[in-house]
Parts: structure tokens; sequence; C-alpha cells
């Protein structure tokens, strides 16, 4: 029997016991309870170490690019493909390589996504030119698309009971949320003491650890006999989110009213107004339209969109903050983000995970994001004769809880409820709206900061005796405004958690048959 989602969305029952007999429960009483895995925390340790390994390569290249344009002779024009090559590839492909997961087997593409992405590490690691490094990443982009929504959806049909799956997903939670500031600390530590090689490399041991873990600890089954890949599907969700990606990471040296800017961004759009189109219509779709039409699951789409585009400015700005206005080093700056991370963990872990299974998890979010909001509005605050302890420090620590409360329940919500031969798509939709939020968010509210810096400089150069400090004064008052413009987003992003993520605590998805 089934029942049916708030959305809509027909899912499949959860197996009755003699205690367990509500309403909505519709299957005989006899059907026997699935044993728990014996081996699902391994697996989590597992799955933990793969999503750290793609987090933590979103920010630990940034540290090292300075050393590595050096050391290469990458033109300042080239060097944003070191960035762009990747999040292209990630972005663009994380529809298909969701689906790709449910049809051949979410343990098979974990490990292929695993040894692919330590492949294309050690390879941009040896890289002797710009070329080979840009491959490499595209690479990187391209397995890790793969890996990320088997490992999120390998979590999801390994932990089923509620206070369980409440800890692995304030794990996982944490993880998603503090893998960028690690990354900065680690590449911090990389850069300065061995080279910008290492920044690579160090992907190589985590993704061995994982592979060596993976065929004893992770259950799934076989994949889908029968599916078939939708590959018009493929070719425009793909092509509008690659166009997209592109447009926004064209549109901060170019300009958003550049004519190829513009091109890019009207071409996404109309690729994925057409991948739509298509999903309604195909027989066996990339992305069936149940997944996102579901209130609650969109609801927590647009609360993670929301929230990863009003934070990851703080990363960006920060960065140039401590290092160009206080004049920090690499290894101090990133060992700045510390206490960031150390909210994210407390705050998923400890506080999130724990609520959640007797929480609301609108609850959760909308009280992150306030949190966030608070911490933003702390960092607006902020000026050229700052100190860290009494001013930077408590709006990281605000920062790290809401992202820790707010990450959790939207992980946990957003998946739950899907049927399993779903779980890997369902995945890799969060991780691309995720994505999509990074990529949107870094370049509007840098085109807004670097705005609001000019207008600064501008009507500040006439005053006699300040040139450099009217710079740093100038610089410090367009991340305020970037700032400010984040807390409304956070704010904004409270509000669509209250309003569409009306429902309890998260129920589990369909079990899959262990391979």
């Amino acid at each position: 029997m089934s029942k049916k989602h708030p959305g809509g969305e027909s899912l499949p029952s959860a197996p009755s016991t003699a205690t367990d007999r509500s309403p909505d429960r519709e299957v005989p009483a006899a059907t026997p309870t699935p044993a728990p895995d014996p081996k699902r925390w391994w697996a989590l340790a597992v799955i933990s170490l793969a999503q750290l390994m793609v987090i933590l390569d979103g920010t630990i290249v940034n540290i090292a690019l300075p050393s590595a344009q050096h050391a290469l002779g990458m033109s300042d024009a080239d060097r944003q493909w070191v960035i762009t090559a990747y999040t292209l590839a990630f972005g663009g492909l994380l529809l298909l390589g969701g689906r790709i997961a449910d049809l051949v087997g979410r343990k098979r593409t974990f490990v292929i996504g695993l040894a692919g992405f330590a492949a294309a590490s050690a390879l941009g690691g040896a890289a002797a030119g710009p070329g080979m490094l840009f491959a490499a990443r595209a690479l990187q982009g391209a397995f890790a698309a793969v890996l990320a929504p088997s490992a999120l959806s390998l979590l999801t049909t390994t932990f089923t009971d509620p206070k369980e799956r409440a800890r692995a997903f304030g794990v996982y939670g944490a993880l998603a949320g503090g893998g960028s500031a690690v990354g900065l600390i680690v590449g911090g530590l990389l850069t300065e003491y061995l080279n910008w090689r290492w920044s690579l490399y160090v992907n190589v041991p985590i993704a061995l650890a994982a592979l060596l873990g993976a065929p004893a600890f992770l259950r799934d089954r076989s994949g889908r006999r029968g599916g078939h890949l939708d590959v018009p599907g493929a070719l425009l969700g793909c092509g509008g989110l690659v166009a997209l990606v592109y447009g926004f990471s064209e549109a901060e040296p170019r300009g958003w009213t550049s004519p190829s800017v513009l091109t890019l961004l009207m071409a996404g759009m109309i690729l994925l107004a057409a991948f739509v189109w298509w999903q309604s219509r195909a027989a066996s779709p990339l992305l069936p339209l149940r997944i996102v039409k579901d209130r609650v699951r969109a609801g927590s789409l647009a609360t993670m969109g929301l929230a990863t585009i009003g934070m990851f400015g703080v990363f960006l700005f920060l960065t140039y903050y401590l290092q160009v206005v206080l004049g920090y080093p690499p290894v101090r700056t990133g060992l700045a983000f510390v206490p960031i991370s150390a909210g994210i963990v407390i705050g998923a872990t400890q506080i999130a995970a724990r609520l959640l299974p007797r929480t609301a998890p609108r609850t959760l979010m909308s009280s992150g994001m306030v949190l966030a909001a608070g911490g933003m509005v702390l960092l607006s605050r902020l000026t050229v004769h700052a100190q860290y302890v009494p001013h930077v420090l408590p709006a990281l620590l605000l920062l790290g809880l809401g992202m820790g409360l707010t990450f959790m329940p939207v992980y946990a919500t957003a998946t739950a409820g899907v049927p399993a031969q779903d779980a890997g798509v369902a995945s890799a939709v969060l991780n691309t709206v995720q994505q999509m939020g990074a990529s949107l968010g870094t370049v509007l509210l840098n085109t807004i900061a670097t705005g609001a810096t000019s207008r600064y400089v501008h009507s500040h150069v006439h005053d006699p005796g300040r040139g450099g400090a009217t710079l740093d004064e100038g610089m410090v008052h367009g991340f305020s405004v970037a700032y400010w413009c984040s807390a409304g987003v956070l704010l904004l992003a409270a509000l669509v958690a209250g309003v569409t993520v009306r429902h309890k605590t998260p129920k589990h998805a369909g079990n899959d048959a262990p391979a």
C-alpha cells in the first residue's frame, strides 16, 4: 500500500509493527521491520570522507591559486579557469550523475567517482602547464558530479531510524557547511609549508582511505533493471546548467550587460525551460517532476539556494579583509575561520541532530537563518581598525551555528520520502541547488561589493592625505554593503522555510535491498 506525501507524491509506506499503528500506516502488521545495517556507522565514516573531499576542493585551491599562477606562468585572464573549469563540470553534470547513480547503482558510482576524483587530483598536482591544470580541474568536477549525489543518496537509504538518521545528517550537514572553511585552513597550511601542488595531492590519500572502506561497509542495490537514460533530458538539463554557471562566472569580469553574458544566461533559461517541458513528457525522465513538485521538498531546496547565495560571499570577503586590510598571512587567515567550522559542527551535530526528531524542521531552519543574518549584521559593522576577537569572532560563531542549524534539517528534509529508485537524482537536485546558489551568490555579492567600493573611493578621491586609507576604507565599505544584502537574503530564507516547510520530523525514504 502507499500513502500520500504532503506534496501529493505517492510514497512507500514504512513497515508497521505491533507498537506502530498510526492511521496513516496501511501496511499489514505482519510486515517485518528491516533490521538496521550493522555496519552503518562505518558506512557513514566512508561517506563523510568523500563528502569532505568534495567540499574541501571548492575552497582549498583558492588559497593556492596565486602560487599556482606564478609557477605555471598563468595569465590574469586565464587564472579564473582553475575555478571555473571545476564549477562548470560539477554544476552542469550533477543531475546526470544522480540519475546514473540510480540506474547503475549508487555504491558502484560512488567507487567510480572516488577513483576518478583521486586520479584527476593527482593529474592536477603534476600539471606542467595551465592547460593540463584546467583539464584536471574539469575532470575533478565531472567525477564530483557522480560522487556527491551517490554519497548523499547512500546516506539517505542507509539510515532509516529517525534518531539515527538525524545524527547521520548532523555529521553530513556539518561537513557540508564547514568543509569550505576547513578548505581555507588546509589550503593556507599546505601552500605556506609545502607548495600549491599539495592542495590537489591531498585528495589522493583521502580518496584511497574511502575506497578501502567502500566495499566492506557500503550496502546498496545493484541498479535499476530495465532503466534507460534520458539522453534528450541530459543534453537539455546539463546544457542549461552549464550555460547558467558559465554566465554567472563571466558576469564578474565582463559585467551583467555584456552581450556574451546575457546570451549565456538567456540560453541557460531557455534550455532549462525546455528541460522541464521534456521531463513532463519523457517515459524515463532524468528528473521526475514529482520530486520537485512536493511543497516541503521545494521549500527545503529554496531555503538551501537562498542560504548559499547569502553565505558564500563571507568566505571571499572575509579572506580579503583579513589578508589585505588587517595584514594576516595565509595560515593565520585560514585559522581565523576555525570558529565558523566549530559553530557548524556544534549547530549540526549537537543541537539540530538532537532536536530534529521532536522539532519541526522549519523551526530549526528559520532559527538558523536568523542567527546567520545576525552574524552578517555584525560583520557589516567592521572597520579598518577592527580587531579579531571582539569584532570578527562573535560574527563567525553566529554564522557557524546558523549554518549548522539550517543545513542539517535541509539535507534531511529534502531527501526524505523519496522512493529509493529516485534517491540519487533527488540528492543531485539538492547538490545542484547548492552549487548554483554558491555561483550566483559569489558573483552577485562581489558585484555589489566592488560597485559600492568604487563609488566610495570616487566620492572620497579628493580628500587630502587619505589615499591609502581611502582604498582600505572603500573596500571595507563595499564588504559592509554586501553583508547587509546577505543578511536580507538569509532573512528571506528564514521566511521561505517558515512558510513552506510545514511538515513534522521527516520520515525515512524507501529501503533498498543490499547488494
